[in-house]
Order: C-alpha cells, then sequence, then structure tokens
C-alpha cells in the first residue's frame, strides 16, 4: 500500500467506500499503486494496468489495454468516443463490487498477461480518418491549416474529426471547424487549454495551473 494513495483515499468527496473494495482486489492480485495524473494507478512490473476513476455518477475501473480482455462478461464500456484501448467497468454502489469480486479478479489477471505478452491495440492511422467535407474544404483552401492539422497527432485528428463530423448540419460543422481553427494552427488537440494544459487530468481549470 501507497501511502500517498491513502491520502488519496482519505480525502475523496465521492465513492469512498466503493473505491477503497476494488483497492483491495487490486491489491490481491499483487498489483502495486501509485498516483499518477492525480489517480490511483495499479502496476504490475512497472506496466499500467489499471486506473481508478471517479466520476460524478459513478466509479470506474479503467484497463489501458481494455479492448484486448475477452470480455466474456460484456462489462467493458468505452470511456469516449475516440477511445481505442482503454475500457471501463462502471459500478455505483458497493453491493456491485461484492458481487464481481471473483470476475474482477479474473479480468485483471488477464489484463497483467496481455501486458507480460507485450500486445498492444494498433492505432488508428490518420489515414484511416473519414473527414467530414466541410474539413476537407477547408484543408483545401487553407494550405497551412492542412499542414497544421496533418501535423497534428492520430490521435487529436480522430477526435476533432468526432466532433465535427457529429454535428448533423453542414452549417454546425462549419461554426465548430472555424472555432478551433487557431486551435489547430497551434498544434493542440481539443481536450488542450489554450494555456497548453490538459482540460482533462491533469488539467487545466482555468487558472492555467495544473490541478
Amino acid at each position: 500500500m501507497n501511502s500517498t494513495i491513502d491520502i488519496f483515499f482519505s480525502t475523496a468527496k465521492q465513492w469512498k467506500i466503493e473505491m477503497s473494495a476494488l483497492r483491495t482486489i487490486f491489491l490481491d492480485c499483487n498489483l502495486t499503486e501509485e498516483l499518477k495524473w492525480g489517480k490511483p494507478c495499479y502496476m504490475s512490473e512497472g506496466k499500467n494496468i489499471i486506473i481508478l476513476q471517479p466520476f460524478k455518477g459513478y466509479c470506474a475501473l479503467g484497463f489501458f489495454n481494455g479492448a484486448l480482455l475477452k470480455d466474456e462478461k460484456h462489462l467493458l464500456v468505452k470511456s469516449g468516443e475516440n477511445t481505442q484501448a482503454g475500457r471501463q467497468i462502471r459500478f455505483t454502489q458497493l453491493q456491485e463490487i461484492i458481487k464481481m469480486r471473483a470476475t474482477l479478479k479474473s479480468y485483471i489477471n488477464e489484463a497483467i498477461n496481455v501486458e507480460k505478452a507485450g500486445l498492444k491495440v494498433e492505432p488508428i492511422s490518420s489515414s484511416e480518418i473519414i473527414l467530414p467535407d466541410e474539413l476537407k474544404y477547408e484543408m483545401a483552401n487553407n494550405s497551412a491549416f492542412k499542414k497544421a492539422f496533418s501535423s497534428l497527432t492520430s490521435g487529436r485528428q480522430r477526435a476533432y474529426v468526432m466532433f465535427f463530423s457529429a454535428a448533423k448540419q453542414p452549417t454546425t460543422r462549419v461554426t465548430r471547424i472555424e472555432k478551433y481553427r487557431n486551435q489547430i494552427m497551434d498544434g493542440k488537440g481539443i481536450n488542450d487549454c489554450t494555456c497548453g494544459l490538459s482540460k482533462k487530468m491533469p488539467y487545466c481549470d482555468g487558472s492555467h495551473k495544473y490541478k
């Protein structure tokens, strides 16, 4: 047990009991714990296996390479539309965790074996990303914008494309592209604050300091 994680649990405002129960299961699987990205992270032989994630509506056990698990119980869900490797199991009450203890250990042990085997989720390349027509038009008429967008990582490109394409109306897609044009030109992702800090964890809370 890591004393830094003790502090995290003692100061947690939500899901304290549920997360503590999950922590016991993780440690029973011989995982080591460390605070990363402001959250308890559980590792095997130095490789990230699980991150514990408290949200407003639920707490989640997040597998870093959950997409590679068999998921025979159909428990895993994507944490977001653009997620490729990560998968979550979500909980809203302690009894769910207690009931699933054996199943969770099975999933965790499988995740450990995936890491030992060196298996990885192959990222979707930028060539596989289908651009909306409005974005194609912007790139065709603005070479600097095209160069900036092409220079983004495939994950950042995919996040923008998903966001732009989600709009049903062409005018809305154009508006979204215009809104994020400067951010793309600056080489930043959709979840990056203009100050350079991420809006995710660790994130910028508006004061432009890591929270």
